[in-house]
């Protein structure tokens, strides 16, 4: 019998190792990409959370403060007692506050830490919540506007159009918990600044410019995956409810089950 052919092995070129290369690369790239926008990404949010609720939980065991004034309802009975919202000294740019923010609507584990600024580097690619420049204080007169990541970053505002109307947005602190009840969602373009304003929208949310009203603005990129527009969520202020007489009824609300 005639011998088998001998195959001859073909040696490699240039361009066929830098093929193999740049194959091999381009994998690793998607794996990156797929680790940065959803395996990591569900990571860092399940960690802020936890830590999130370490804060609360050491707050829950150190000594409740004072209760603060109590504001006159004009009812002149005195049995609806009204507590006036403790002043919070703006936050410095990219350090936590010592505010967490807690949305129920967002599951019970929602548990986020606020810190000072928005730019990315400095706070929002930590995965926390960041408070604009100039904005206004919890539970005062005025705005209290803040930006999130939607996507990546442990995405924090990425159901903000999942809200619904009375929907609580609580911020709470060592003070107490200042509940607020998400009114309407909005989409602007980036430069739509006004909707920081002290009053935003003007009278779409419930007054005109300046008219002395209680407000919060959530802003995250839209849509998802995309820097081309702005989502943004307001909300007006309920109430103030002091550490020393427990959580607020808002925490305990139920808006999965509807």
């Amino acid at each position: 019998m005639a011998p088998a052919p001998v195959r001859l092995r073909r040696r490699p070129t240039v361009v066929s190792v830098a093929g193999e290369v740049l194959a091999t690369v381009g994998m690793l790239v998607l794996l990156f990409v797929a680790w940065q926008m959803w395996i990591g990404d569900v990571i860092m949010s399940q960690a802020a959370d936890e830590h999130g609720h370490q804060i609360t939980e050491q707050w829950a065991k150190a000594p409740a403060p004072a209760l603060p004034p109590v504001v006159d309802d004009g009812s002149g009975t005195g049995t609806v007692k009204t507590y006036e919202p403790p002043v919070m000294t703006a936050p410095e740019n990219g350090v936590p506050w010592g505010a967490q923010m807690r949305i129920p609507r967002f599951g019970p584990d929602y548990n986020v830490t606020i810190a000072g600024g928005i730019t990315r580097p400095d706070t929002l690619d930590h995965g926390w919540i960041g408070v604009y420049p100039n904005s206004g204080m919890p539970g005062q007169v005025g705005n209290f506007s803040m930006a999130g990541h939607r996507t990546t970053w442990g995405k924090p505002f990425n159901q903000l159009d999942k809200l619904h109307l009375g929907d609580a947005i609580v911020i709470e602190t060592a003070q107490g918990w200042y509940t607020y009840r998400f009114r309407t969602l909005e989409y602007v373009t980036p430069e739509t600044v006004n909707v920081l304003d002290p009053t935003p929208q003007g009278t779409g949310v419930g007054g005109a410019p300046s008219d002395g009203g209680r407000y919060i603005t959530l802003t995250a990129c839209s849509p998802l995956y995309s820097l081309a527009e702005r989502i943004v969520a307001y909300g007006v202020f309920d109430s103030f409810q002091p550490r020393a007489l427990g959580a607020p009824t808002s925490l305990a609300d139920n808006p999965l089950s509807q």
